[in-house]
């Protein structure tokens, strides 16, 4: 069972009421503004879990910056 399965099947008029109260909600100059933001957000998630696992390598190798290695 889905997250959202209490929903029942989302058909086309459910989507279109979801559309409109979002619109009537921001207003047409902020939807815009907020979809760049989102993909801003999920450019920089995705950047970041690509950059983990080379970061967790070095750290695995000793070459960890905050060591106490004299």
């Amino acid at each position: 069972m889905s997250f959202l399965g209490f929903l029942g099947p989302l058909g086309l008029p459910e989507i279109l009421v979801i559309l409109a109260v979002i619109l009537l909600l921001f207003g047409g100059r902020k939807i815009p503004e907020l979809a760049r933001g989102l993909g801003e957000g999920i450019k920089n998630f995705r950047s970041s879990v690509k950059d983990d696992p080379t970061d967790q390598k070095n750290d695995d190798d000793g070459n960890s910056s905050g060591g106490s290695g004299k």
